[in-house]
């Protein structure tokens, strides 16, 4: 999988990227990995497409988003319609150039696109870009009261973590007068780097935490991926209890395989949601895997298992 995501603040639009390329690839996988079988033997169950006929989610107390790049073979128009079927209240990964359509129908631009993963904020010679992308995605989510900036450390290229941990700092100060006008928070997102982003520096909380102490804002937090997160370190619910001042995002994902939240994958996300809710926390949780069922159908299915 490739680990290179370029999200350009400015436009929207993003270059050929680890996310594109899953999108593709999950064309050719799905066939096979909706053949997946239970624990139990059974076929794995998605509701039909005919069956969704309205919203699923009810309770509320999880506040549900869309990550954009899952759907990328639904023009935006769709999705949104879709969602705004379903209940959610927001999309998530998506730049200026996708606003209004979001507007349309009084959905919320959840996470802001910045810049690359690879390419991050632990290198000096990064900061001149990323920065600039970071700013501008600040203020086009400013603009419309619109939440979070999502930002990334880069890969480690021989770095030692304890440099890479200042130089991030180091450039987030920079952005943070901007973000406390703004009332944006940027979150620098929590990614593996065991299976789908070999060298990412911020791949464990145990460094991501601390970063976040180190900065002292409240404008910068984590994403904490749950997806991610099982990969690399596991006790989730544990993890999301004792930082939960330093999350301010969260995505879902089934592992392995990063496909639906179902039977299928090894966490109970019930369970995670509930933890979640338990800390007070009332920001977003984004729906960020790849279905191998009927997109519509495989989001109801989501959201009603998040809606605890």
């Amino acid at each position: 999988m490739n680990s290179d995501v370029r999200h350009d603040a400015a436009d929207g639009g993003s270059d050929v990227s680890r996310r594109d390329l899953l999108t593709r690839a999950a064309g050719g996988a799905a066939l096979a990995a909706a053949a997946a079988l239970t624990p139990s033997g059974a076929a794995a169950q998605s509701p039909e497409p005919s069956s969704v006929d309205g919203p699923v989610i009810h309770n509320g107390r999880i506040n549900q988003t869309i990550c954009r790049w899952c759907y990328n073979s639904m023009p935006l128009e769709q999705l949104c319609q879709a969602a705004v079927k379903l209940g959610y209240k927001g999309i998530d990964l998506v730049g200026p150039n996708d606003f209004p359509t979001l507007k349309k129908y009084d959905l919320v631009a959840t996470m802001i696109n910045s810049h690359s993963i690879p390419k991050g904020l632990n290198r000096q010679e990064n900061w001149d870009e990323c920065l600039g992308k970071i700013r501008g995605a600040i203020e086009a989510a400013g603009a419309l009261g619109y939440p979070n900036v999502i930002c990334f450390s880069g890969n480690r290229n021989g770095m030692d973590a304890d440099e890479g941990m200042k130089n991030c700092a180091a450039a987030l100060k920079q952005v943070l007068d901007l973000a406390e006008k703004k009332n944006v928070t940027i979150c620098m997102e929590l990614l593996n780097s065991k299976v789908d982003h070999h060298d990412y520096m911020c791949d464990h909380s145990a460094w991501g935490v601390p970063l976040v102490k180190k900065v002292g804002s409240e404008r910068f937090k984590l994403l904490y991926d749950i997806y991610h997160m099982q990969i690399m370190e596991g006790d989730v619910i544990r993890t999301i209890r004792d930082n939960k001042e330093c999350f301010a995002h969260f995505h879902t994902g089934g592992i392995p395989g990063r496909h639906e939240i179902d039977d299928t994958q090894e966490l109970f996300y019930p369970a995670v949601m509930r933890a979640i809710v338990e800390t007070g926390y009332k920001g977003w949780v984004g729906q960020e895997f790849l279905p191998v069922h009927d997109p519509v159908a495989s989001l109801a299915q989501a959201a009603k298992i998040c809606d605890v």
